[in-house]
């Protein structure tokens, strides 16, 4: 009997092998702006070192955010059925799929680049594409500490006329891009989801 010697680790969407990815083409966008530093320190030391204070500054505001999101990820990877997050929120979910997709955006909490994992394990467990781009957009834009924020800094009336707006720009922004996405590059994107 044969071995089948794609199965296991190194297996990809749809049982096709993974290729290997060599390390400097992994790590490409980090050494590039590693020899730009070096270049920028170089030929300016005073902005070079500017902008090497910047860079580690978002360096280590990111090494505390992304761990406390991985963490949770994993929580919600393992407690949270496949079934009930496709009830919820799946292609069949309807006004519930959109209204929790809006809560979870917006009770989140960190800077957007912590949401793409998040929407990597949502639809890796079956939520819509709409329901996802919801998401993304309550995550970027009706957070409920900065509307809280606005209402107190700004007043009320700005506060709410911007949320609406915000809303009205997610759904918009949703629906045109399901509508331009065809079925296979959607496929595509929960095939790279599914990797994560």
């Amino acid at each position: 009997m044969k071995k089948n010697t794609t199965q296991g680790s190194d297996q990809g969407p749809g049982g096709q092998p993974q290729k290997k990815v060599p390390l400097i083409k992994r790590y490409a966008f980090f050494l590039v702006t590693a020899a730009l530093l070096i270049v920028l320190f170089l030929v300016s030391p005073a902005q070079g070192e500017t902008a090497a204070l910047m860079t580690g500054k978002s360096l280590l505001e990111m090494l505390t955010i992304i761990p406390p999101i991985f963490l949770l990820l994993g929580l919600l990877d393992v407690w949270v059925p496949r079934e009930l997050l496709i009830r919820y929120m799946g292609p069949g979910s309807g006004l519930r799929g959109v209204l929790l997709g809006i809560l979870i955006g917006s009770a989140a909490a960190g800077p957007l680049y912590g949401a793409f994992p998040v929407a990597a394990v949502l639809m890796k467990k079956g939520a819509s594409f709409k329901n996802v781009m919801i998401f993304m957009g309550a995550w970027s834009t009706t957070k409920i500490p900065m509307v809280l924020f606005e209402i107190s800094s700004l007043g009320r009336t700005f506060a709410l006329t911007r949320l609406a707006a915000s809303l009205a720009g997610i759904f918009i922004i949703t629906l045109v891009v399901d509508r331009m996405l065809t079925a296979e590059e959607k496929a595509g994107i929960y095939a790279k989801a599914a990797e994560f």
